[in-house]
């Protein structure tokens, strides 16, 4: 099994060595939100692409439908991740592993996800493991550390709050101490989030009550930066509570997940932006990692050319966000 080294992260940083994009008078760690804010000004874009390989979806030429046993079929999701990967590198600061995805191969599947990873940081990418990990005290120790300390390394993790806020602490704690970053549920993008998230106490919705914790945490872990290592996650598809989260969360960075397939839009995520680029992650996995199975994006390419579709599809995200968002302030001035 391919196991990530320890890492302080001083040595994964997106678009460039850690050595060449940090201070020559500085051997200080940079910071997860740092690190992610140099990425995006490198690639000009805050584009996420999801890495969710699922049987049924894959390229017809990588024969998943074959695939006789789950070594084999872990094989192949680590073969189109890394080739997606190899796509993406050069224009997006971060794509964000489905840990549910590999999880379902079984032990070949997690070694998969170890291989993914370190492609990803060997190629100057940042990670964001989306697992939504959540539990107390020492489990929640054992979660971070070995997601964002330990084996898997990762960049940053999704975490779920409704444990309550000291479920939070643990993650956050190794998040700064590893110049790591988490991105805590607070309004998802799924029809259902209402049934709970949207229920009213104190004059405040659930979810609400979930941001003003997220931004005491963002803020206490900002230091002299802009952003904390304490993020939020808010559905494309809620463009209205966007606005009011971006309001009420000015410390934390928002992953904002449901773009493209979905239903979310650009212009549906334009809130989750400062005015001038920065303070959110967009994310689009189905649209673009299975291009292939969009005719606008596979017209006249062979089964062999499914990475030009993905290509194409990631340009597209980026190019609309640019063009319906703040992000395009990200663009170097023509």
């Amino acid at each position: 099994m391919t196991i990530l080294p320890d890492s302080n992260r001083s040595d994964t940083v997106s678009g460039t060595s850690a050595s060449s994009s940090t201070s020559s008078t500085s051997s200080a760690p940079q910071s997860f939100s740092e690190r992610l804010t140099r990425a995006i000004y490198a690639k000009h874009s805050p584009a996420c692409i999801g890495l969710d390989p699922r049987r049924e979806s894959l390229p017809p030429a990588l024969h998943a439908a074959a695939a006789a046993d789950p070594k084999s079929l872990a094989t192949i999701f680590s073969k189109f991740c890394c080739e997606v990967v190899d796509v993406v590198a050069p224009l997006v600061p971060i794509v964000k592993p489905q840990l549910a995805c590999f999880e379902a191969a079984g032990p070949h599947g997690m070694a998969a996800l170890a291989e993914v990873i370190a492609h990803a940081h060997s190629r100057g990418v940042l990670v964001l493991a989306d697992g939504k990990r959540g539990d107390i005290g020492s489990t929640a120790e054992a979660y971070a550390d070995g997601w964002l300390a330990g084996p898997w390394a990762a960049d940053a993790l999704t975490v779920n709050p409704y444990l309550g806020l000291d479920s939070i602490e643990p993650f956050v704690k190794v998040a700064a101490a590893r110049h790591a970053g988490i991105f805590v549920l607070v309004k998802t993008s799924n029809p259902g989030s209402k049934d709970f998230q949207d229920l009213t106490t104190d004059g405040r919705t659930i979810y609400e009550h979930v941001a003003a914790g997220v931004e005491s945490l963002a803020a206490k872990t900002a230091g002299d930066e802009r952003f904390g290592c304490v993020g939020a996650v808010v559905g494309a598809t809620w463009p209205k509570q966007l606005d009011t989260m971006r309001a009420a969360m000015p410390h934390a960075w928002i992953l904002v997940p449901g773009f493209g397939r979905q239903g979310g839009r650009a212009s549906d995520v334009r809130g989750a932006f400062h005015p001038a680029g920065l303070g959110a992650i967009v994310v689009s996995a189905r649209d673009v990692i299975f291009a292939h199975a969009r005719p606008e994006m596979n017209a006249g390419l062979s089964d062999t050319q499914w990475q030009t579709a993905v290509e194409r599809a990631c340009r597209d995200m980026i190019d609309r966000l640019a063009d319906d968002t703040p992000a395009g302030r990200l663009r170097p001035a023509r």
